[in-house]
């Protein structure tokens, strides 16, 4: 099942990007026995629009055509439901078993996600109750599908 985390906001900083590379990395190499990968990564700008509803609605539109093929969707959503590392890592496994062929996720802007990107959402995913940086939430984003890929594996790698 082929992977693919799409977000508003292109990362800048040269640390940030390793980091997401790094997991990127280890999805690819580690995913491939179980079906799983590679993790494709898709920046877009943040909307220019004048004000925050046609801001989401075109950052929405943006992230929806990147990933018209995927069969799920996963949105990234400060309402969305919590899932411990083992939980995620069940959804995952049920996607791919259940003859999924492409999983994304979803980051939105600074103003959150347009409705029909939240309408797509096979599920509403909160990364937790703080609000985080776009960059660093595509990092744990990043390093939460990799340790899913190692509990999926029985890999060591996740010891909770």
């Amino acid at each position: 099942m082929r992977l693919a985390i799409a977000a508003i906001g292109k990362l800048k900083d040269k640390g940030e990007i390793e980091l997401v590379q790094r997991f990127t990395k280890r999805i690819d190499g580690s995913g491939r026995a179980l079906a799983l990968g590679p993790l494709a990564l898709l920046e877009f700008s943040e909307s220019r629009a004048s004000d925050t509803q046609s801001r989401k609605d075109d950052e929405a539109r943006r992230l929806l055509a990147a990933v018209s093929n995927a069969d799920r969707r996963v949105v990234l959503d400060e309402r969305g439901k919590l899932l411990s590392s083992a939980q995620f890592a069940a959804t995952i496994a049920s996607a791919r078993d259940a003859g999924t062929r492409e999983l994304a996720f979803l980051i939105g802007g600074p103003d959150g996600h347009g409705e029909a990107a939240r309408q797509s959402a096979d599920l509403l995913l909160s990364l937790g109750p703080m609000t985080l940086p776009h960059a660093l939430a595509r990092a744990v984003l990043a390093e939460q599908i990799y340790r899913a890929i190692t509990i999926i594996g029985g890999h060591p790698y996740h010891r909770c």
